[in-house]
């Protein structure tokens, strides 16, 4: 119970600023209950691009979403003890083709609560990400990533919700923490096959959260795959502000190697 109340006043405090999410170019994925045990690895390759979206530089160094493809491979393992890591090496396409290496993104994952395998129950931890990147990804080099993991699983469905706070720690860029939220709400229709949505929304900063008109916020209609070996997320997003890309289509397609 007392887990249980906690989740809902998290959810509450979240939702109050705005009805925002997580916008990552690299990785578009709400975080749920999924951890690799002790001695388990596994690979999950993270694709996007976008058919119609923003065409100016941010900044300097910047590569505009618009017609670039965004292929990012994430190596994990699990290591017991209700933690697994991993590692994600980001690249980008341009709209001319260019190809652009993007770093890389360490991540350590704690989730203490949660069901049994292929019970129902929720579900809570938390997520840290220390990434040093190219400029293509952020006009910050050193940045880190806190990302609150939540929700329940019933006997055919899932709700997740991941609040996200980022820092950029390279001189010139520390300051109050980027705020953002992911929703994620998923029904089995099959055998191993879900059908859902998933939506995400830049608030802006702790300090200074962005009028609504000019928050990025994307609604993606999802279906996933599940099977003992691989699985696959796929989406198809559309923008909801002027500030948002239009058109978004990602993947995850996740292998495990035991």
């Amino acid at each position: 119970m007392r887990v249980r109340t906690l989740f809902l006043l998290l959810i509450g405090a979240c939702l109050c600023p705005a009805t925002g999410a997580l916008a990552i170019v690299d990785e578009i994925q709400v975080y749920t209950d999924d951890l690799d045990a002790r001695g388990e690895s596994g690979l999950e390759l993270h694709l996007n691009t976008t058919p119609s979206g923003r065409r100016t530089p941010d900044y300097p160094g910047d590569v505009p979403p618009n017609h670039g493809i965004r292929i990012t491979p994430e190596f994990s393992w699990g290591l017991g003890n209700d933690f697994d890591w991993g590692l994600y090496l980001p690249t980008a396409t341009d709209a001319e083709r260019k190809y652009h290496l993007g770093g890389a993104k360490l991540r350590v994952k704690w989730l203490p609560v949660r069901a049994a395998e292929g019970q129902s129950g929720w579900y809570f931890g938390i997520n840290n990400e220390l990434s040093r990147v190219t400029k293509t990804f952020s006009d910050s080099r050193w940045n880190d990533e806190v990302r609150v993991i939540g929700g329940y699983r019933g006997p055919d469905w899932l709700i997740g919700v991941n609040p996200v706070f980022g820092w950029g720690l390279s001189p010139g860029f520390r300051g109050s923490p980027d705020a953002s939220l992911a929703l994620k709400a998923m029904h089995d229709v099959g055998q191993g096959l879900a059908l859902g949505v998933e939506y995400y929304n830049d608030i802006g900063t702790l300090a200074n959260r962005l009028p609504r008109d000019q928050q990025g916020r994307t609604l993606y209609a999802v279906m996933e795959i599940e099977r003992k070996t691989w699985s696959l997320n796929f989406g198809v997003g559309h923008g909801v502000t002027p500030a948002t890309d239009n058109w978004t289509v990602k993947a995850i397609v996740g292998i495990s190697f035991n």
